[in-house]
């Protein structure tokens, strides 16, 4: 794997999500956000995140879907239970991953960070093909990118958001990342 200068990365499935825009000029990526997410909640496996990053999803299909009728969010990555990465948003965009958010004082980080989504909820252990996928993607986006900080979705907003999740080994990851 390796990041091209359309800040797309090699030997990857990609499916491109609407839900990005341009980052304001001169900024610089150096945070990496890791988030969990599953649809319906804690069922794996599915569509249903790749539908939602695409604006696809029926939101009829199931009673929780209903909440996230005209929801336009994204990521750069999902890290899928299988290991599989997919990648949404090309990294040199603005994904909408993080929403109101701040990390050291800095506001709306989208602007300036990296959305890595793993397949999961805040209740269950990831899968070691996941930690495995998440630190070998962490090494390629670090020799691109002057990545300075890595953190959770609840980092950069607290109180209003709990992911990666208690469940998430921050020690297995970051040792080898």
């Amino acid at each position: 794997m390796k990041v091209g200068t359309n800040g797309w990365v090699s030997g990857m499935r990609r499916l491109v999500s609407p839900n990005c825009d341009s980052r304001p000029p001169g900024t610089t990526i150096d945070l990496l956000v890791i988030h969990n997410v599953s649809l319906p909640p804690g069922e794996f496996g599915g569509q249903a995140v790749a539908q939602l990053f695409t604006n696809t999803l029926d939101t009829d299909a199931h009673p929780y879907y209903a909440q996230l009728k005209g929801v336009r969010v994204s990521a750069h990555f999902l890290i899928q239970r299988t290991g599989e990465i997919v990648q949404f948003v090309s990294c040199s965009k603005r994904a909408w991953h993080a929403g109101a958010s701040v990390w050291h004082g800095r506001a709306a980080c989208n602007d300036f960070s990296m959305g890595v989504e793993l397949e999961g909820t805040d209740f269950l252990p990831f899968s070691d093909q996941q930690y495995a996928a998440l630190i070998r993607l962490t090494r390629v986006l670090k020799r691109t990118y002057p990545v300075r900080d890595i953190v959770g979705h609840s980092d950069v907003a607290p109180g209003r958001k709990t992911d990666p999740g208690p469940e998430f080994d921050w020690p297995r990851y970051l040792v080898k990342g």
